[in-house]
């Protein structure tokens, strides 16, 4: 049976309904705004795993080409792998819904979000949060939602919910805010040197409309809403619970405050092996090994807190507000183009810029359109960061982490039109603990001005944390740049990159419900206070870009009239061929006039771009131009003053005294200097050479 929920938005209908597609999954709704639609379905294994401490959910969000009447690119006309933008909205969807899965439901759960319809107007990765949102709801998976999420604009001092992509190019921020009706759980986005106070905002925005979300979809629960399937709890006690954990507290607090991230590691895990050994034997049953792991996270969990709230002091000995020490350094590679070492504590970012010609951009092939990009940013996490063995991928950690310290720096790149390369960041994270994300924001900032593109400010980032005490937080501590250890074991992480005047950048996940709009105050003030600490120490380093390494393509600019575009690309791109194979260069000629000379070498790049004017120009009487002597005639010598210009040298103007044989002056292909006496009727160029007793 179809069941239907609509809800008015502006001036379209949002429809939620079930019970027509996809019957056999354990919940699936078709989800449309406008002419924008996106089918979830959810499915959860048969198979019962007892004692998981994790929720083995995996969403894959996928776009359709036909959804926009297009046909694939390429030789391959099969949509493929997940594109970045897939994995984005994947994790928009994953990071909110995934706290409210029961570990104990103890099956593997998949949530697969299809975009089948955009009208280019409505974006679907909102819909696709509440279509998933919605599938799990109605199914017989335990949940403890719904979500909902909205992205917000801030435009001319006006909040705008769910932005058009029209007006999301126009806007100062745009942020995504999800949550329940209790309260948002995540934020993420980028913004143009807002300030705090702007973005405060822009989340009490969001709040009404995510919990007119959540209720219309508890209206679809009512009529479609399936029976609860039953958790599989492990009811088994650890057997001598007290007395293990009264030995292992005294120990793991020594162990848990030991200086350095490898140090501490190595302390707890011989506090473990040493209890381990004195109850070998109950311990060789699989799950009282893993009930005395979990007791040994709790202690960590327990002790950890309970130093920060009631002493001030976290595990490294850092005050809630003390930044790790921070070292940066620039030209740290002989041949990049541009290189930077930020390291910030246990955290450190290799980031190396590269500076390319307009060839270089990132095409994207989308269901939006296709488009291209000329800043880039690739963020590496390999395995031995964290002195671990592993393969080297790309997974959704660095699509995600990348994304966040590229939407950071990327308000504060010049356009093309003030810098013509393309320009592609890579963070190669050395070591990690503790917000390797914005490390590379810090890093990427710094490389950039290594390499001489010249940024509109500085940029760095900060992660902060929190520690509460209760649900009603009578008592708790924001923390900033936190550890690997305080993401882990806290109730917030929230990262903010920006300038000294605002924030560029925001991303933030909430493990608790409904946190004060007074705690997201205090902790973006704080943010800011870290923030500038941090450019402070770069401003040392680097505060102006230096001057472009001789190792970096020459690339140059200039405006010709409109009318002078088919003359210097000549019939079949004959003239601009000849140009590039000559000077040994690339050129480019936009529909505006604008032409870019991109070329290993400055001397080929400006002898070219003097080639392009002298084509584009029309030859001036009384000028002086350096000519080439093409043929020489009884009566004079035909001299090329501009590209494909050429005027006579009478024999009489060769020189003041009188002159038997023009060869005696000029020989073919001699460069020499000529001033243009006159363009006659008929369009002629007369020449007079001057000789080097006239030219002094």
């Amino acid at each position: 049976m179809v069941q239907r929920v609509t809800k008015k938005i502006g001036d379209q209908e949002l429809i939620l309904e079930t019970g027509k597609i996809g019957k056999q999954a354990n919940g699936c709704v078709y989800a449309q705004i406008g002419g924008t639609a996106v089918i979830a379905t959810v499915c959860c294994s048969s198979d019962v795993r007892e004692g998981l401490d994790f929720v083995p959910v995996t969403v894959e969000y996928n776009e359709k080409f036909y959804a926009a009447g297009k046909i694939p690119g390429g030789f391959v006309k099969r949509e493929g792998r997940p594109k970045d933008k897939e994995i984005l909205v994947s994790r928009l969807i994953d990071r909110p819904m995934r706290p409210l899965f029961e570990t104990s439901f103890g099956r593997e759960i998949q949530i697969v979000p299809t975009c089948v319809s955009i009208d280019g107007v409505n974006t679907p990765d909102i819909l696709a949060v509440l279509a998933s949102s919605a599938a799990v709801s109605i199914s017989d998976i335990p949940f403890h939602g719904p979500v909902a999420a909205c992205r917000v604009g801030y435009l001319d001092g006006q909040y705008i919910i769910n932005p058009t992509y029209d007006q999301m190019e126009k806007v100062q921020l745009e942020i995504v805010v999800a949550g329940t009706k209790d309260g948002f759980t995540m934020v993420e986005g980028g913004a143009n040197e807002v300030s705090e106070d702007v973005m405060l905002g822009a989340l009490e925005k969001a709040q009404g409309f995510i919990t007119d979300m959540c209720l219309l979809q508890e209206e679809l629960v009512k009529l479609a809403g399936k029976e609860k399937l039953p958790l599989a709890p492990l009811n088994v006690e650890l057997a001598n619970k007290e007395a293990i954990k009264a030995e292992a507290v005294p120990l793991m607090k020594v162990a848990c405050f030991k200086e350095g991230k490898m140090a501490r590691a190595e302390a707890i895990k011989e506090v473990k092996k040493q209890i381990a050994e004195k109850y070998a034997d109950q311990l060789a049953d699989e799950v009282q090994a893993k009930l005395f792991g979990a007791l040994f996270d709790d202690i960590q969990y327990e002790l950890l807190r309970s130093s920060i709230l009631e002493t001030g002091k976290r595990i490294d000995g850092r005050g809630t507000d003390q930044i790790r020490p921070i070292t940066c350094e620039i030209n740290v590679l002989p041949r990049p183009h541009g290189s930077a070492l930020f390291t910030r504590g246990e955290t450190q970012s290799l980031a190396v810029t590269t500076l390319g010609t307009a060839m270089d951009e990132q095409v994207y092939d989308d269901i939006e359109g296709d488009r291209s990009e000329n800043f880039i940013l690739h963020y590496n996490f390999p395995p031995y960061s964290v002195g671990e063995t592993g393969k080297l991928t790309t997974g959704r950690r660095e699509i995600g982490h990348g994304n966040l310290a590229r939407r950071s720096l990327a308000p504060m790149i010049p356009s093309r039109s003030e810098f013509p390369y393309t320009i592609r960041v890579v963070s190669e994270i050395m070591e990690s603990n503790g917000s390797s994300s914005q490390a590379s924001t810090c890093g990427g900032c710094l490389s950039l001005l290594a390499a001489g593109v010249p940024m509109k400010k500085m940029v760095a980032g900060i992660a902060m944390g929190l520690i509460t005490s209760d649900e009603k937080y009578t008592k708790y501590a924001i923390l900033s740049d936190i550890l690997g250890e305080e993401d882990h074991l806290g109730d917030m992480d929230f990262k903010v990159a920006g300038t000294r005047v605002g924030i560029t950048g925001f991303q933030m996940d909430i493990k608790i419900a409904g946190v004060s709009m007074e705690i997201m105050k205090k902790a973006l003030a704080q943010a800011k206070a870290g923030r500038n600490h941090i450019l402070d120490i770069m401003e040392k380093c680097i505060n102006k870009p230096q001057p472009i390494s001789p190792y970096a393509p020459k690339i140059d600019s200039l405006k010709i009239p409109v009318d002078k575009i088919g003359a210097l690309i000549g019939p079949g791109g004959k003239n601009v061929k000849a140009l590039c194979q000559q000077y040994n260069v690339t050129i480019n000629t936009e529909d505006d006039g604008t032409v870019t000379i991109y070329g290993k070498t400055g001397t080929s790049t400006d002898a070219a771009k003097a080639a392009v004017k002298g084509i584009c120009e029309d030859p001036e009487p009384g000028t002086i131009y350096q000519g080439t002597v093409k043929r020489i005639m009884d009566f004079g010598a035909f001299i090329e003053i501009l590209p494909g210009k050429e005027g006579l040298c009478h024999i009489s103007k060769l020189s003041r005294t009188r002159v038997e044989k023009v060869t005696d002056v000029l020989k073919e292909g001699q460069v020499v200097p000529v001033k243009l006496l006159e363009v006659d009727k008929m369009g002629r160029l007369n020449l007079s050479y001057i000789d080097a007793i006239e030219s002094k």
